[in-house]
């Protein structure tokens, strides 16, 4: 299948940003079930400095800085992705011999997946992940089918409520109550796989919404996605790195690389701190709102898409990055409505719309 996704972040400031530093995950990545075919990103004002850099986790992420005012940041990411079908999974280790091989021994051979099981900041150690992820994991249970098992759960317990959760709502708060969007049910499943002792990881996204029937398809209407990975090291490959098994509780779905065709991985980590698609640290603009926009389409659906830079084998992620044109004028603005205090703007500066 191949997809076109175009993802818009959009900053308007009240009074003017003098200068500021951002940081964006809005590349997708190469994996077993996708190709990355073509990329760019447009940013307006145009950055000062603009560079992308591989993170830790084999993500591309991009800095820019901006060093004069402005009253509007906007950020447009347009990418060609092909993707194919997960490969069946065959894996039949239990969880309890999956936790062994990540029990601490002093003088182990380092294994890469074992930075998954620690706790982090959106997914901590808590005693609730445990009792809930229990359930799920009774003695001799293989892993895949445990991880199955507590996927159904957490998308039959829990009701989707957009806007019931905002970015740091913490995962044990969305756990009590039950209700949350995707990031949450992500951070709440990855807590309770570590809290049983296996490797799990945080995987940012797209999925490829349909319209209903009849009606065309909405310019902008779709959201980012996240779901999550386990690690399954008796899977082919899995030394090599693909010995991770992504399942979507929002939705029920799963498989190996991928829950499905119709996703595009963007970029993987710990939890959402690591792969945000857009934070920054600015000076100046007290008050401002943030709007997000994200198309999923087939490519053959594409109607007057702007011409994208081929991303040829090997390259360097920011190659001919200089060539890209102009973007297209902005609508004009609306007055600014009043906004929060400016106290809170650091976490609101890094709020993204997760979608189911």
């Amino acid at each position: 299948m191949d997809l076109r996704i175009t993802h818009e972040t959009r900053y308007d400031y009240s009074p003017a940003v003098e200068t500021a530093q951002h940081m964006a995950h809005l590349r997708p990545i190469n994996t077993a079930c996708q190709r990355l075919l073509r990329h760019r990103l447009d940013i307006f004002p145009s950055p000062a400095q603009c560079t992308e850099t591989p993170d830790v986790y084999g993500n591309v992420r991009t800095f820019f800085s901006l060093q004069a005012p402005h009253t509007v940041l906007r950020v447009v990411a347009t990418s060609e992705v092909a993707t194919r079908p997960p490969a069946p999974a065959s894996s039949t280790i239990t969880w309890e011999a999956v936790r062994e091989r990540y029990r601490y021994r002093a003088g182990a051979p380092w294994d890469e997946a074992a930075e998954f099981i620690f706790a982090s900041f959106h997914a901590p150690r808590h005693e609730a992940f445990a009792a809930y992820a229990r359930a799920s994991f009774p003695p001799g249970r293989p892993l895949i089918d445990a991880a199955r098992d507590l996927m159904t759960r957490i998308h039959t317990d829990f009701t989707y409520e957009s806007q019931s959760t905002e970015v740091n709502t913490p995962a044990l708060e969305a756990l009590e109550q039950r209700r949350g969007v995707c990031q949450d049910f992500a951070h709440i499943m990855i807590a309770g796989l570590r809290a049983m002792g296996v490797p799990a990881r945080y995987v940012s996204g797209y999925l490829l919404t349909q319209p209903p029937p009849g009606q065309p398809r909405l310019i902008g209407s779709d959201a980012s996605h996240a779901w999550v990975s386990v690690y399954l090291p008796d899977l082919p490959g899995a030394p090599d790195g693909r010995g991770w098994y992504d399942l979507d509780p929002t939705n029920d779905r799963s498989g190996w690389g991928s829950p499905g065709e119709d996703y595009v991985t963007l970029a993987l980590g710990r939890d959402y701190s690591d792969i945000s698609p857009m934070r920054g640290v600015i000076h100046g603009g007290a008050r401002h709102t943030l709007s997000v926009a994200v198309t999923v389409e087939p490519l053959d659906e594409t109607v007057c898409a702007p011409a994208l830079q081929a991303v040829a084998p090997g390259a360097s992620p920011d190659a001919a990055a200089s060539t890209l044109p102009a973007l297209a004028p902005l609508a004009p603005l609306e007055p600014l409505p009043p906004l929060k205090p400016s106290a809170e703007l650091p976490h609101e500066h890094q709020r993204q719309t997760q979608g189911p």
